[in-house]
């Protein structure tokens, strides 16, 4: 196996998906479930963003010819689906209790597009296009598991923050994640644009 890029992989989707980052906002989502529900929400977002990745890392360029789909589209929809879920945080929709809101949660936005987003699946692709046999190919899969391993372990864990935070900093930490939510969702659609506009101009 190639160790330099199981390294390499590993580095770049874990910047990527952003473990740290990702803990304002699953503790903003999931921070009023019971700890139960919270780590179900936290196995069921990563095994979900695990299987994107690997769908479009085998099959991604071929899906997305066949639907007609570009990658600055897929970028743009992934930041109008945060749009939506950072209004929720932002006007306080998603504390209501009365939701059924776990599996939800686990799937949009925090499995796709949050962890299994544009970034990790272009660089996925990326990736696999480079590789030169099956000991390549390995040395991804594992890089894969690995990250997808460290952002659960991460998640999972994520409990004592919320014993320490109290219901009260859960609600701050609530808002302040809708903002950087929102940030997030401005800027892929912002790359998604600036993606367009170069692509028409080389058209041209």
């Amino acid at each position: 196996m190639d160790l330099k890029l199981f390294g390499e992989v590993f580095v770049t989707l874990l910047v990527i998906v952003d473990p740290p980052g990702m803990l304002p906002i699953f503790l903003a989502l999931t921070g009023p479930l019971p700890a139960r529900d919270r780590n179900r929400a936290a196995w069921q977002a990563v095994a979900l963003a695990l299987g994107v990745i690997v769908v479009f890392a085998v099959a991604g360029q071929t899906l997305l010819a066949y639907l007609h789909v570009s990658l600055p589209a897929l970028q743009a929809a992934g930041g109008l689906l945060l749009v939506l879920v950072a209004l929720e945080l932002l006007t306080g929709k998603a504390d209501d209790p009365s939701q059924p809101t776990t599996s939800n949660i686990a799937l949009v936005p925090l499995g796709t597009p949050l962890l299994a987003g544009p970034g990790a699946i272009v660089a996925t692709m990326l990736f696999v296009q480079r590789a030169g046999g099956p000991t390549d190919y390995l040395a991804i899969a594992l890089a894969i598991v690995a990250v997808m391993v460290t952002v659960w372990l991460a998640l999972r864990f994520s409990g004592v923050i919320v014993k320490i935070l109290r219901p009260g900093g859960i609600e701050v930490l609530t808002r302040i994640a809708g903002l950087l939510l929102a940030a997030i969702a401005v800027q892929l659609i912002a790359d998604a644009i600036a993606a367009f506009v170069t692509h028409f101009i080389t058209m041209r």
